[in-house]
C-alpha cells in the first residue's frame, strides 16, 4: 500500500532523464521525506493522501540542474574586468583583488549571492572551488542546497592558505567537518597544471585514493588555452594532460574543467583513464579560450557534464544557458546538427554531472528512490508556445526564468519565484556594499 505522501506534485509533463519513458504527460510526482516516493498517473495519483498537494498544470517537472564547476563568492566580482583574455583577467585583475578582498565575510556574501541566482534559475546542486571553503558550507548548508566543495590547493600563499600542505591540511579539516552533511561532499581541487607542482600533484593524487576507499573526488582546471599547454610544453616537455596522468592524477573520479586545447591524444588519455569533462561554453567564449572538441570526447566515451564557472567570467549562473550554448557550439563546430540533441544537453545539465560527482546513484534524473531534487518550469508563457516537444523548450529558449519552484532534499526552497531559505533583499544590499566597497578601491 502506498504510504502518504508529503508533497504530491501535478504537472503537465515530467521530464524524467530515463531512456525507456523519458517524458510523462498526465502524471504526479509524490515525495516522502527527502526521496521521491512515486511517479504515477494523474488519475492513481488522486487517490494518495498527502501533507501537500501543488497543482502544475502548465508545468514541466524536472530533475534540479547540476552545475559541475564555479567559484560562488566571485559573484560578487561580477562585471568587474570584462571583456579581457584570460591571463589579463587572471593576473591583473582577479588574482589583485582576491588578495585585497577575499576573507570569511566575502565568501558568505558571494555564496549567498551566488545561491539564490541558481536557485531562481534551476540549480539544485553546485561545485564550488574556492577559498574558506569552511564557511562556504556553513552558508549552503543554512541555505538548504547541495554542493561539491572542492578545497583549492595551491603552490603559492592565499587569504585562505601559505603553503600546499596548509590547504590540504585545511580541506580535509571541512571534510571532516562535514562528514555527515547530507547536502556537502568535499573533493580535493588542485587548481590546475600551472599553479600546481609534480611534488603536490603526486601527494593529492595518493591521498586521493588512500582515504575513504578512494571515494574522494578530483577537480583540476586543465587545457584551458593554448598557452597553457605550450608552456606546459616548454616547462615540462609534455602536455598538461599527460603531465596529470604521470603523476596519478587521472582517473574515474578526476573532474578536468575546461579542456580547450586537445588533441585526439589528449582525449584518449582522458578516455583511457575514465575522466570527466566539465565543459563551461559560455565563460570560455568570453574570455576567447577557445572551444572544447564535445562531441569527439563523447564519441570517444568521455562523460561530459556542463559549469558554468564563475560569475566574474561568465557573468551569469544560469546553467540553462550553458545547455543551449553547449548544444549550439557542438553542432557548429562539428558540422553536425545532431552532436549534442536537446536531450544530451539536458542530460550533461543533470544526470552527466551527477555522474561526474559520483552521486548518480541519487541525483540527476527522476527515479523512485531518488533524493527529491526537483524543479518546476512554467511553460505557459507567450515565449514558450507552442509546445510540440517539451525539452526542446527547455534546452532552446529562455526557461531559466521560467523556474517557479524547486525542491532540495525534499525540501522547497522556492515557491512560485520566491525563496524560501533566503532574503533576497538582504543579499542585494550586501552585494551593493560590496561593489561600492571595492569600487572605490579599483
Amino acid at each position: 500500500m502506498q504510504q502518504p505522501a508529503n508533497c504530491l506534485i501535478f504537472a503537465q509533463w515530467i521530464i524524467t532523464l530515463d531512456p525507456a519513458k523519458p517524458v510523462l504527460t498526465d502524471h504526479a510526482l509524490a515525495i516522502a521525506g527527502d526521496r521521491i516516493s512515486a511517479i504515477l498517473p494523474t488519475v492513481e495519483a488522486r487517490k494518495l493522501a498527502a501533507d501537500k498537494i501543488v497543482e502544475l498544470p502548465n508545468h514541466a517537472l524536472m530533475p534540479g540542474l547540476i552545475n559541475s564547476h564555479g567559484h560562488a563568492a566571485m559573484s560578487l566580482f561580477r562585471g568587474m574586468a570584462d571583456d579581457l583574455p584570460l591571463d589579463t583577467w587572471l593576473n591583473e585583475h582577479i588574482w589583485p583583488a582576491e588578495g585585497q578582498w577575499v576573507s570569511e565575510e566575502f565568501v558568505r556574501d558571494g555564496v549567498e549571492l551566488a545561491m539564490a541566482e541558481m536557485i531562481r534559475s534551476g540549480t539544485t546542486t553546485f561545485s564550488d572551488m574556492y577559498f574558506f571553503p569552511n564557511i562556504a558550507a556553513k552558508t549552503i548548508t543554512k541555505a538548504g542546497m547541495r554542493a561539491q566543495l572542492a578545497f583549492p590547493v595551491f603552490e603559492f600563499p592565499s587569504n585562505w592558505g601559505q603553503t600546499p600542505d596548509e590547504y590540504i591540511h585545511k580541506g580535509l579539516q571541512v571534510h571532516d567537518d562535514n562528514k555527515h552533511n547530507p547536502l556537502i561532499t568535499v573533493a580535493f581541487g588542485p587548481h590546475a597544471p600551472y599553479t600546481v607542482g609534480d611534488d603536490t600533484m603526486s601527494r593529492v593524487a595518493t591521498l586521493a585514493a588512500e582515504l575513504h576507499d578512494g571515494e574522494f573526488n578530483i577537480q583540476i582546471h586543465t587545457h584551458e588555452t593554448d598557452f597553457e599547454v605550450e608552456q606546459s610544453i616548454k616547462d615540462h616537455g609534455m602536455r598538461p594532460i599527460q603531465r596529470l596522468a604521470e603523476r596519478g592524477l587521472l582517473g574515474p573520479r578526476t573532474q578536468c574543467v575546461h579542456l580547450v586545447s586537445l588533441n585526439d591524444d589528449d582525449i584518449q588519455t582522458l578516455a583511457d583513464h575514465n575522466c570527466h569533462a566539465v565543459h563551461c561554453p559560455e565563460s570560455n567564449m568570453k574570455l576567447a579560450s577557445g572551444f572544447s572538441p564535445v562531441k569527439k570526447m563523447l564519441d570517444a566515451g568521455i562523460n561530459v557534464a556542463l559549469g558554468t564557472d564563475g560569475a566574474a567570467s561568465n557573468n551569469t549562473l544560469n546553467l540553462f544557458n550553458e545547455m543551449r550554448a553547449a548544444a549550439l557550439l557542438a553542432k557548429g563546430l562539428s558540422g553536425d546538427a545532431c552532436a549534442v540533441p536537446d536531450s544530451l544537453a539536458l542530460q550533461m545539465a543533470t544526470l552527466n554531472g551527477a555522474r561526474a560527482m559520483g552521486l548518480d546513484n541519487d541525483l540527476g534524473s527522476l527515479e523512485i528512490g531518488k533524493l527529491a531534487d526537483v524543479i518546476a518550469v512554467d511553460l505557459s508563457a507567450v515565449e514558450q508556445q507552442p509546445v510540440y516537444e517539451p525539452i526542446s523548450q527547455l534546452v532552446y529558449t529562455q526557461a531559466g526564468s521560467a523556474v517557479s519552484h524547486s525542491w532540495i532534499n525534499g525540501k522547497l526552497v522556492m515557491d512560485n519565484r520566491l525563496l524560501t531559505t533566503l532574503n533576497i533583499d538582504d543579499i542585494r544590499e550586501r552585494a551593493q556594499a560590496w561593489r561600492q566597497q571595492i569600487a572605490k578601491t579599483s
